[in-house]
């Protein structure tokens, strides 16, 4: 029989914590460096799969079919929110998604103008990820939000719009924008991974009862993209782990998720990732090799492994997204001329 105080072993007072204010700090990205989409310099690099994925983009929302972004943080650290942002405003995006880190840096940057600390010095004297302000604002966010039935992305998103005097660069937060265009903006976090978490403010319950939410809204998501598509930029084990749960509740309930089309974009060369590996080989264990390319294909559709840096996969997508979108567009013009003339 279990001893009662077995039940009970002792736990770390998370409300001593000390926290620093992060206006000071130095930070790897700014606003003044953010990439600007059309005006930063396109690379040389290629890849001859991404074509493909362009024109599942623009075949699903020509369609009216959902289009899911997922990312990890680095494509807030390398910069691109904006890239994000745009093509949102230009309806390529029907949902973005993100583990915690993203909502942290994105919310960083509406707020402080800057994110991303120097984490190797930091770590040794423990003031890593303390940092008041963060901490304090997205608790209360995340606490005010929950209570009132709020998800993890909208609660952050109403606490920008309520305190717009906090947030002078609300207008470049991907959470801001996709809730200002109507664009889900769901967070999916797990307890103890997140710097927030560390604040003496952090409401366990509030975090994870929002992020719970969010979950459900991302699902109702999944279950409509049939003849969509699942984009999963460098997130190994968020964006290939709920999206498979998503996709196996969406199918639980009857919704014909089939037709679809995933790609996942990292930087680990796989080779032949549609090729069968056994469990010798660590390609068995990368996550989105099965969960995101793999398996969820397997009732129709095609995925895609997509091998590049952030910096050069994202602007080189949006070029040709936004090129296949102006090219319509002169030739909808075009036509509609023509119609003028005959009348």
């Amino acid at each position: 029989m279990l001893q009662q105080e077995n039940l009970y072993p002792k736990k770390l007072d998370l409300s001593k914590s000390k926290t620093f204010s992060a206006r000071n700090r130095k930070n790897l990205v700014t606003i003044e460096n953010l990439a600007v989409p059309g005006q930063s310099p396109l690379s040389s690099w290629d890849h001859p799969e991404i074509g493909a994925v362009a024109d599942s983009i623009l075949e699903a929302r020509r369609h009216g079919r959902p289009v899911v972004w997922f990312m990890g943080a680095h494509v807030i650290k390398c910069g691109l929110s904006r890239y994000v942002i745009e093509l949102m405003r230009r309806g390529f995006i029907s949902h973005v998604a993100g583990n915690g880190a993203v909502s942290i840096h994105d919310f960083e940057l509406a707020y402080l103008g800057g994110t991303s600390e120097y984490v190797p010095r930091a770590i040794e004297d423990g003031s890593f990820g303390m940092w008041e302000e963060t901490g304090s604002f997205m608790n209360a966010a995340i606490r005010e939000g929950y209570a009132q039935g709020l998800g993890y992305g909208a609660s952050l998103a109403r606490y920008m719009d309520v305190h717009p005097e906090q947030f002078p660069h609300r207008y470049d937060s991907v959470i801001y924008q996709a809730y200002s265009l109507g664009v889900p903006a769901t967070f999916h976090i797990s307890i103890g991974a997140d710097i927030i978490h560390q604040h003496p403010a952090a409401d366990f319950a509030a975090l994870g009862g929002s992020s719970g939410i969010d979950f459900a809204i991302f699902t109702h998501s999944i279950a409509q993209l049939d003849g969509g598509v699942y984009l999963n930029f460098g997130s190994a084990v968020m964006g290939a782990e709920v999206f498979l749960k998503a996709l196996a509740i969406s199918r639980n309930q009857g919704y014909p998720v089939e037709g679809l089309t995933t790609a996942n974009f990292d930087i680990i060369p796989l080779g032949d990732y549609r090729s069968d590996v056994g469990q010798d080989h660590f390609h068995y264990y990368y996550r989105p090799r099965k969960n995101v390319v793999n398996r969820p294909t397997s009732l129709g559709g095609q995925g895609y492994y997509i091998m590049g840096n952030h910096l050069d996969t994202i602007p080189k997508l949006y070029s040709l997204l936004t090129g296949s979108q102006q090219e319509e567009t002169r030739g909808g013009a075009a036509d509609g001329g023509d119609e003028a003339d005959d009348a």
